[in-house]
């Protein structure tokens, strides 16, 4: 994960290793452990998902280079 990353469309926020709430009215420390576990579990499936799409974009750009 980069130093700072909102966890998609979440109000969850990884920042210096931490995982973070954000909200409105301010921020508040995730610290129970498996919550933040779900996390990171979500932000690990998330990355694979986004490395999936770029492969499959890439391979489809080749393919369509191959045919010219």
């Amino acid at each position: 994960m980069l130093p700072c990353e909102r966890l998609a469309d979440t109000p969850a926020v990884h920042h210096d290793g931490r995982w973070w709430l954000v909200a409105p009215t301010g921020t508040m420390p995730a610290s129970d452990p498996a919550f933040t576990g779900e996390l990171d579990g979500f932000a690990a499936d998330m990355a694979a998902a986004d490395r999936a799409v770029a492969n499959l974009r890439t391979e489809r750009t080749a393919v369509g280079e191959d045919q010219r």
